[in-house]
């Protein structure tokens, strides 16, 4: 039996990769990996999260936009991820304006990922050492499956993990003042 070698891509070749199809990739270690498409409540959720943050961005008069599943986070040298939602500040809004490719250098404000059957450990593990190694200060992981949000704040190069469950209100060190709770996300859709 002859052994295959997948082919290794640098973020470079990465950056300019186009297989003829609409499938997104998130690149680990080299290796494409590719997005299977979200579930339809997986879909709900990121909308309603949208809604929800739009509005309390507008609320508070910040110059921060968000990217629900659009724009990826360079994570390492050959590394790059997909977040299901960015928060970015104006001058990485400006900075978006001129990249060939929505891949950012600089870590977003907050990334948010739906935690997908089968795949938990993705969101839970690897993609919590990666954000926290590229200093993204803030991290939700919303877990449908499990009816839970974690809230990961960065301290000191390592997350720091609260749980939230039913009607238990969640805090934000980025949105002091939210008012959302686990339940509103899950049955809101």
């Amino acid at each position: 039996m002859v052994a295959v070698r997948k082919k290794l891509y640098s973020f470079e070749e990465y950056l300019e990769y186009d297989d003829g199809t609409d499938t997104k990739y998130e690149l680990f270690n080299g290796e494409l990996i590719p997005m299977p498409p979200a579930s339809g409540f997986h879909a709900l959720i990121l909308c309603f999260l949208t809604e929800f943050l739009v509005l309390e961005i507008k609320r508070l008069n910040l110059e921060w936009k968000i990217m629900p599943g659009n724009v990826g986070v360079r994570t390492d040298r050959n590394k790059s991820r997909i977040p299901d939602l960015i928060i970015i500040d104006g001058s990485q809004c400006q900075e978006l304006k001129t990249m060939r490719s929505a891949v950012m250098e600089s870590p977003p404000i907050l990334a948010i990922e739906i935690v997908s059957p089968g795949n938990s450990d993705h969101d839970y593990r690897y993609k919590r050492s990666e954000y926290a190694v590229s200093g993204i200060n803030e991290y939700w992981i919303i877990d449908p499956l499990a009816l839970k949000v974690s809230i990961l704040t960065l301290v000191s190069g390592f997350y720091e993990v609260t749980q939230y469950e039913k009607e238990a209100e969640i805090v934000s060190p980025t949105f002091s003042e939210i008012k959302l709770t686990p339940k509103m996300i899950f049955e809101s859709p």
